[in-house]
């Protein structure tokens, strides 16, 4: 199948499930994870990991809606990890929002309100309205489990509001809804038939017939509340209908009993036992069947209520005695239920740890940006700036030193040199390229774009070269003979910079190396091989372009000194020098000034 096709059954997959048919969402979801194509190149395996992601994520909203936690949180944390791998922000938004709402229901509120939290702001950042008005909504739930209802009402009134700009009517039927249960929690009956009724009209418009039971259930829960009996029975006769309609079981276990539990109230003038004994004999029979415990548990209690009231006490107390014995194996399954999870959990951290650390090794190796682009399915990569600044180091004599100190020193000495130029180089965003033997390479404005990439190449020699004047190596005295150190001269380094266009990307396939060419790139490594000791060497071109880019504008290259004075910097004019392949060439030592220019 193709990749359009396999797209269409998770749309067809995702709406079965937001109907609450979930058998059906599980075999789409179930089914395009099986013809999901293996990896062939050409961004076949980006392609592959995203419908891979949505499956895994929709199968973990069906568990969830099934109360089957440990699975829902199985599949949703395997969702995030495929959505992290190829850099899915709305991926990853979905499933952190979906792990927030199983934590929400194992009434972990601290760890549901930090994943709403982390996905709420990636939706903020893409833009995602509709992300940002469903997470809003679901930090007001939590809020309401903790019977913070003003809270509750503030955050659902805030996604309400963002739906109905939207457009969105199935969000405003779901947060008209919340909003109804929060005025019920708070005895509020009339304001929460308004807002059921709302949320009524709107899924009943969309043909969501899974949210128009609920909402009858609900609106039939009020008047139960208002001891409206032939009222609550009327709506809950629908919300059956519609539930035996959908084939949800569940639904029509809870209906069944809400009806049951309705003529069992002996307040009730329509008291009948015998009814009420029979719905609730029904709803058991089904919950039972799909071993929803939660139900059982009240449906037990309740006729246990009912047979003490007709004074069959053996009865009555069989009926406790399984409420008991359900109530006890609910609290030793959640407790095992939630080891099993901190179990899983702490599975899923280490593998992230370990996909972590891979991705910052390959970070240390090429920039974060083109790791990205890389990982997103991005190959080849090549780019054009129209200008950029480089940089070219390397150390004075170093032939002579080399042969003059053991291997294992020589290393040790260049690795401080080096990751002392790396801590420059991070300090005013300039990008390292790489080394070749004593030689340090780095590029300003690229991969990503710097409209003051002089000035930062500029800042960055100045520092580098006090950091190399003021360097101290130390070796550890397992490293041997250590009296060479006053054999050779102080370290000391040329440093050349030159700016201009140039061509960048990756090249290899088993080891990538970003790299950059062109023009200017063999121009700054002439600055360097053509400078002096000690001294920052560059082309009248980096002058100018700096110049330039202090004063915002065209300036005039005699307006440089009291330019470069404000900064701290200073020019030294050499005589015109001739460069290979360049012809003579006008160029510059850059020092450190007073400022007072």
């Amino acid at each position: 199948m193709t990749h359009e096709q396999l797209q269409a059954l998770l749309s067809q997959a995702e709406e079965e499930q937001n109907k609450g048919n979930y058998d059906q969402a599980e075999r789409l979801a179930n089914e395009v994870l099986s013809k999901v194509p293996d990896d062939n190149g050409n961004g076949a395996e980006r392609q592959g990991n995203e419908l891979r992601a949505h499956a895994t994520r929709i199968l973990g909203v069906v568990s969830w809606r099934r109360s089957d936690y440990p699975k829902a949180l199985e599949h949703l944390n395997s969702s995030l990890l495929l959505s992290e791998e190829i850099a899915d922000k709305a991926g990853i938004a979905k499933a952190l929002g979906s792990i927030g709402s199983v934590h929400q229901n194992l009434s972990d509120y601290p760890k549901a309100l930090e994943y709403y939290g982390k996905a709420l702001s990636i939706a903020e950042e893409l833009g995602n309205k509709a992300g940002v008005a469903t997470k809003l909504g679901n930090i007001g739930s939590v809020h309401q489990n903790l019977s913070d209802y003003p809270k509750a009402l503030e955050y659902y009134g805030k996604a309400l509001s963002m739906f109905e700009e939207l457009g969105n009517k199935a969000g405003v039927s779901i947060w008209l809804g919340n909003i109804g249960i929060v005025h019920q929690n708070l005895s509020d009956y009339p304001k929460a038939l308004e807002y059921y009724g709302k949320a009524l009209t709107i899924a009943e418009e969309l043909g969501n017939k899974a949210e128009v039971a609920a909402w009858l259930g609900n609106i039939g829960s009020v008047h139960q509340n208002l001891s409206d009996y032939p009222k609550a029975l009327e709506y809950y006769g629908k919300a059956l209908t519609i539930a035996e309609e959908l084939g949800n079981k569940a639904g029509v276990a809870n209906h069944l009993g809400n009806i049951g539990a309705a003529y069992s109230t002996v307040e009730f003038e329509g008291f009948d036992a015998v009814k009420a004994e029979e719905f609730l004999l029904k709803a058991l029979a089904i919950s039972t069947e799909i071993g929803a415990k939660s139900y059982l548990v009240g449906f037990h209690k309740t006729l246990s209520e009912l047979y003490e009231h007709e004074k069959r006490w053996e009865e009555a107390f069989a009926q406790n005695k399984k409420h008991i014995a359900i109530k006890d194996e609910i609290n030793i399954e959640e407790v095992k239920k939630q080891e099993s999870i901190r179990e899983q959990q702490k599975a899923i951290e280490i593998e992230r740890t370990r996909a972590t650390a891979e991705k910052n090794i390959l970070n240390n190796i090429l920039p974060e940006e083109i790791t990205t682009r890389l990982i997103k399915g991005e190959n080849p990569i090549a780019d054009h700036f129209d200008s950029v600044s480089i940089l070219f180091m390397d150390i004075v004599d170093f032939t002579r030193i080399s042969t003059t100190i053991t291997a294992q020193q020589l290393v040790h000495l260049l690795n401080a040199i080096f990751t002392a130029a790396d801590g420059v180089m991070r300090e005013f965003g300039l990008e390292k390229i790489k080394t070749i033997g004593d030689a340090y390479m780095a590029v300003a404005g690229a991969p990503v774009i710097q409209e003051d990439h002089t000035h930062r190449a500029a800042h960055a020699a100045l520092k580098l070269l006090d950091v190399m004047q003021n360097l101290v190596v130390t070796f550890p005295e397992e490293y041997g003979d250590r009296t060479w150190i006053e054999s050779i001269p102080e370290i000391q380094v040329r440093i050349g910079v030159h700016c201009g266009p140039a061509a960048a990307g990756v090249v290899g396939e088993n080891k990538f190396l970003y790299d950059l060419w062109g023009d200017a790139v063999n121009t700054a490594s002439r600055m360097e091989s053509h400078g002096e000791a000690g001294r920052i060497h560059v082309s009248e071109e980096f002058v100018i372009h700096l110049t330039q880019t202090l004063s915002k504008g065209d300036a005039l290259l005699t307006d440089t000194p009291s330019l470069l004075g404000k900064v701290g910097m200073g020019l030294i004019e050499r005589d015109e020098i001739e460069m290979k392949g360049k012809g003579m060439m006008r160029t510059y030592f850059l020092e450190r000034s007073d400022g007072n220019g």
